[in-house]
């Protein structure tokens, strides 16, 4: 899972950086999905107990395959600005994205299954199979860009204590290419 995520994040970095930089080009060839980029909180004990919701980054990436249907690739990290005894947690998931729009609006349902990946400098070092469900509403900005709002139940049966809060919002900048 490691060499996964290792190389999921640089990908999903190089694709966003790709039509950021050239939206002329990628607008050319019809919309095809999104990049996503933003700030993201998790529910308190959603990873490991006693951890309060943690702030962090989020980045997703969309593909359209169907009208309506398509494929997202999603890394967050959490943990930002916490002290060592809190573990880092950050998920690397993927999975069916349905999404509708109207009048600029594009709202989506997703269902996505990775991993995480925890450690808090040494006596906390885990890896989880992990799933998140949720959606969110994408707002018009600009051309090209518009304002997300999501909200995802998200799980690590393993790990995840059962009276933790099992969720997480974002919300952020996307460009649609």
């Amino acid at each position: 899972m490691p060499m996964f995520r290792r190389t999921l994040a640089p990908c999903l970095l190089a694709a966003s950086l790709f039509a950021l930089l050239n939206p002329v080009q990628a607008h050319a060839l019809g919309p095809k999905g999104d990049a996503f980029v933003g700030y993201s909180r998790s529910g308190s004990d959603a990873f490991y107990p006693n951890t309060g919701g943690l702030n962090g980054w989020e980045g997703a990436l969309h593909i359209h395959l169907k009208p309506l249907l398509g494929v997202e690739g999603d890394v967050a990290h959490y943990g930002i600005g916490a002290d060592s005894v809190v573990p880092r947690t950050t998920t690397y998931l993927f999975g069916p994205r349905v999404t509708f729009g109207a009048l600029g609006i594009k709202l989506f349902a997703h269902g996505l299954i990775g991993g995480e990946h925890s450690s808090n400098g040494g006596a906390i070092s885990n890896n989880a199979f992990t799933y998140a469900f949720g959606g969110g509403v994408d707002l018009p900005l600009a051309p090209f860009f518009r304002w997300r709002f999501m909200v995802d139940g998200i799980n690590a049966p393993d790990q995840s204590p059962s009276e933790g809060t099992h969720g997480r919002f974002s919300t952020g900048l996307v460009f649609h290419f």
